[in-house]
């Protein structure tokens, strides 16, 4: 072996492809966000009422024009401030809506949630984490009509791309450490 090169075996290299293969079957979506030329977002704000249809990664670059847009939709609607969503959440939501519903909206719950949104909504007794994600623009809380949020989920899941959290009204991707509830 040569010095700082580290092989595998073949019977671990065939495993690894095995299991990626049933994991990731061909046709079933997109893993990895460099694989990806062009990703849409279609998101419908529930408690603005604003929609936006845009296209926010054209020929492997971003545009930071439609993100501004993105960024916009997805305010904290309590205080209207405005934060920038991580990349990495837009482009995971673009592959769950690519694997499970890519001709459909998806209705934002909460994206970026200021201070004083989430202090009010510890004070109805909503359980919401002191130092929620939301709150750095790492999460997003969404649904999809026709698709219930247990599906969703799994899909969100398959990606184990940060945290999933299953709820009868919404599902939350964020871009922390992986874990699922």
């Amino acid at each position: 072996m040569r010095e700082g090169i580290r092989m595998i075996s073949r019977r671990k290299f065939l495993r690894f492809a095995a299991i990626t293969a049933a994991v990731y079957p061909l046709g079933a979506g997109k893993v990895f966000a460099f694989q990806n030329t062009e990703r849409s977002l279609n998101l419908y704000n529930i408690h603005t009422g604003e929609s936006l249809n845009t296209t926010y990664l054209v020929s492997s670059r971003y545009d930071y024009e439609a993100i501004e847009k993105i960024n916009r939709l997805l305010r904290c609607h309590y205080t209207n401030e405005v934060k920038a969503i991580d990349v990495r959440v837009l482009d995971l939501l673009s592959d769950i809506k690519d694997r499970i519903a890519p001709d459909k909206q998806l209705n934002i719950i909460s994206g970026y949630r200021s201070p004083e949104y989430n202090e009010y909504l510890t004070s109805l007794g909503r359980h919401v984490a002191r130092n929620s994600m939301h709150l750095r623009g790492l999460a997003v809380d969404f649904a999809i009509d026709g698709i219930g949020t247990h599906a969703i989920g799994t899909v969100a899941r398959s990606f184990a791309s940060g945290g999933v959290g299953s709820y009868p009204e919404f599902v939350h991707i964020d871009v922390g450490r992986v874990r699922y509830w």
